[in-house]
């Protein structure tokens, strides 16, 4: 699967390990079907304002898809959980852009192990103001490509049944789609990541 959808890409390919992962350091320079210039890379220990002011900023709606609740400002427990990532186990990949001359987090995708060891939950968010860009099916791609190259088979995501911006994403990634039967509010997509043993 191309990592790119309506973006252009000109990240620094040669930093890259063979196995596509991220590492401390690399960044990818790409540009959005508008024309934008933004940076995808993983989220660091020191972007804890960053974080903080993306989710601050979200609209009451966008927040209620994400998180599947209702929140005026984010907890510091809510910033601590979203920052608790190894690049391993628990990645988040974020796109930055620099507005006046400071950096502003605008989307972040991320995925966490399940129990079984093998599957990841993955979640993706778009600012507001940066949505129907191209920037969520960029930030997935590269996602999926991360949690392939550290083994995970499966990929899931549980989201509101009626989120449709992300009922069309996963559709255009290739996930497919069940209702969740703990929960018929929910729904569940998932995403094959590597062969099932024979």
């Amino acid at each position: 699967m191309s990592l790119i959808t309506h973006a252009t890409h000109t990240s620094q390919a040669s930093r890259l390990h063979a196995t596509g992962h991220f590492h401390p350091g690399t960044e990818h320079r790409e540009t959005l079907d508008d024309g934008t210039a933004v940076l995808i890379r993983s989220l660091r220990e020191d972007d804890r304002q960053l974080e903080t002011d993306f989710i601050r900023h979200l609209s009451p709606h966008s927040r209620r898809l994400r998180f599947l609740c209702d929140f005026k400002q984010p907890s510091d427990a809510l910033i601590d959980q979203m920052m608790d990532v190894d690049h391993d186990r628990r990645e988040a990949l974020i796109a930055v852009v620099v507005v006046e001359g400071m950096a502003r987090e605008v989307g972040v995708a991320r995925y966490c192990a399940t129990m079984d060891g093998d599957t990841c939950e993955c979640a993706v968010t778009v600012a507001d103001a940066w949505q129907h860009h191209g920037l969520g099916c960029l930030l997935m791609r590269y996602l999926i490509d991360e949690a392939r190259s550290h083994g995970f088979r499966r990929m899931i995501s549980i989201d509101a049944a009626s989120n449709q911006a992300m009922r069309a994403l996963a559709l255009a990634l290739g996930f497919q789609r069940r209702l969740d039967p703990d929960d018929t509010s929910q729904v569940v997509h998932s995403f094959q990541l590597q062969a099932r043993p024979s």
